[in-house]
């Protein structure tokens, strides 16, 4: 059978398909249960919640689904400099913003920005909830963080955008390996080296990673579709992680603006820039997004740089100015055509069946 991978036999799930986590407050236990029901493994973006939120997440879910599920953190929160921002790095980053938060009427929001909870701080809950498989971007976590996932049976999964990467994840101890390609909506998760030196497309990246370590590897962008499921599982993928496709969907919790955005996709380009938060990032083209790149900096570390972006958000949302947030998107966007989660998996299941069977 097409879907009997060893990603699906490490992770005791039926389909070998994985939900990408959505961080800023993107991700539902709703929508994470429903990918795992639906015989996936469903994810949840944890990104800036405190150990009591992460807690109370895990037991959301658990309540919602008894099948596998994972719990998604960075291991880098924050860049070199975010701690000490100077004003005059500030009024230049605010320059080219000044305009909209004018025309939507708002003060910027002034530093200090609140401080978000640490990954070490995220991870002692996590581990202490024990979710059945923990995610991670953005690094590896200590030997120390592995070794107690693995005592208490919690399966883990590293991001790499690189072979490097792959190589470095597997040697720290990581069960699974994502292969996330440039295509991918969201931010790059390299960390070798800067994101812009680790650009590789999901399907150049997908055979090599494969080669080159002995864990599970899962693909993830520029997959929407049954088409995209069947051609990564050729190339030697052992899953896929699908984002955007379930982004757009009923159950996440993306505003509603950013839904429609993303169903009526057709002509928009996305648009991969540290414009949005600091650091590299896809999403839909708008006028925030382009006019703030076309400066080309200077951009704020992150999260500083989000933190300021971010206060454009609430007001502009109100407005109805979807030209004027950051919309999360990949280059598979123009695929999307499903708005229930369980639409979205049936399709990639029968689509990748239909082509892998034949």
């Amino acid at each position: 059978m097409w879907n009997d991978t060893t990603l699906t036999k490490r992770l005791g799930i039926r389909y070998p398909i994985v939900l990408g986590p959505f961080g800023g407050g993107f991700s539902t236990a709703t929508l994470t249960a429903a990918v795992s029901n639906a015989g996936g493994l469903g994810s949840y973006g944890a990104q800036g919640m405190s150990p009591g939120a992460i807690r109370a997440a895990v037991a959301e879910i658990a309540a919602l689904t008894q099948a596998p599920f994972a719990v998604n953190l960075w291991v880098s929160t924050d860049d070199a400099g975010a701690t000490a921002v100077s004003q005059a790095q500030y009024e230049a980053a605010l320059q080219p913003l000044r305009p909209f938060f004018d025309a939507l009427g708002v003060e910027p929001p002034r530093p200090p920005f609140s401080r978000w909870p640490t990954f070490d701080e995220q991870v002692e809950a996590l581990i202490d909830a024990r979710p059945p498989a923990f995610s991670f971007i953005f690094g590896a976590p200590s030997s120390t963080v592995l070794d107690a996932c693995r005592a208490r049976g919690i399966l883990t999964i590293g991001t790499a955008t690189t072979v490097d990467e792959a190589v470095a994840l597997e040697r720290a101890g990581a069960d699974v390996v994502v292969a996330s390609g440039f295509e991918a909506g969201g931010h790059r998760a390299s960390f070798l080296r800067e994101a812009e030196a680790s650009l590789m497309g999901t399907f150049a990246l997908v055979p090599q990673m494969a080669d080159a370590v002995r864990i599970p590897v899962v693909a993830a962008g520029g997959i929407a579709d049954g088409r995209g499921v069947a051609a990564a599982l050729t190339l030697g993928a052992a899953g896929v992680q699908v984002g955007t496709a379930f982004l757009a969907c009923d159950e996440s919790n993306a505003p509603s603006a950013h839904k429609a955005a993303l169903r009526n996709a057709r002509s928009t380009p996305t648009i991969l820039t540290r414009a949005y938060t600091g650091r590299l990032a896809r999403g839909l083209s708008n006028q925030l997004g382009e006019t703030v790149h076309a400066g080309a900096g200077p951009w704020l570390p992150y999260p500083v740089q989000g933190e300021l972006v971010r206060g454009l958000r609430a007001e502009a949302l109100r407005q109805g100015r979807t030209d004027l947030i950051a919309m999360w998107a990949g280059q598979a966007t123009p695929l999307v055509t499903h708005t229930r989660a369980a639409d979205v998996f049936a399709g990639l299941v029968e689509g990748a069946g239909r082509i892998l069977r034949d």
